[in-house]
């Protein structure tokens, strides 16, 4: 287990110091600590409300921790920065328009920034197996293209954190395979995996590192 008295924080690493969060007085992050070396697949495992989301939404910048810290790559979330530099997240139902195709979405997504463009949105659709020139209004897309399109927003700006809570939901075979094997080149191109699944073998086989988390702390490490 990774030694829980942790004091420094490097530009090559994820730091998770006594990360707590308490939420109308419940404690749904207990004192988490962890190092997480830059460019390795990290896998988060537990039941339904084990603290893996809170944990990667803390990660994220969406919640404020009651005490602790989290330095990504040397910048401290919440006074450095307010969420990672270079983030790619699917954490619970991701914000599409219902009214836009998902070629629209994924534009409109990418102004944000405007670090990427046409070609590359393009390219990120295709990845996941979705035609970019398909009519279809996000709404009207089956849940499978729906988490393809979730996948494809995550990648699409080539990040260097990847966070991924259950991002097999609703795929079938292939596709499932198709998303491991995107977590597999994305990892080779030198990102950082941050992967939380539930009793899925397929992404279970690629965690370079596993964490068991329960009642919001990790439990073990295996």
């Amino acid at each position: 287990m990774t030694d829980p008295t942790i004091t420094t924080a490097g530009t090559d690493k994820i730091v998770i110091s006594h990360a707590t969060k308490v939420i109308r007085r419940r404690t749904v992050l207990d004192d988490v600590s962890l190092e997480l070396p830059r460019g390795d697949i990290y896998g988060f495992s537990g039941i339904n409300g084990s603290g893996k989301t809170m944990l990667f939404r803390a990660i994220a910048g969406l919640i404020h921790l009651t005490s602790g810290t989290i330095d990504v790559f040397g910048q401290r979330i919440g006074r450095d920065a307010s969420f990672p530099a270079g983030l790619g997240l699917i954490l619970e139902n991701v914000g599409f328009w219902e009214e836009y195709t998902g070629l629209d979405n994924l534009r409109l997504l990418a102004s944000i920034r405007g670090a990427i463009g046409e070609r590359e949105i393009r390219a990120a659709l295709e990845r996941v197996g979705l035609n970019p020139d398909d009519g279809r209004e996000y709404g009207a897309y089956s849940l499978g293209m729906k988490q393809r399109l979730a996948v494809a927003q995550a990648v699409m700006e080539s990040p260097g954190l990847l966070v991924l809570d259950e991002p097999t939901n609703a795929l079938d075979v292939d596709g499932i395979a198709l998303v491991c094997r995107i977590i597999r080149e994305e990892r080779e191109r030198g990102a950082t995996v941050l992967l939380a699944c539930h009793n899925e073998p397929d992404l279970e086989a690629l965690f370079e590192r596993r964490f068991y988390m329960a009642d919001g702390r990790i439990v073990r490490e295996g």
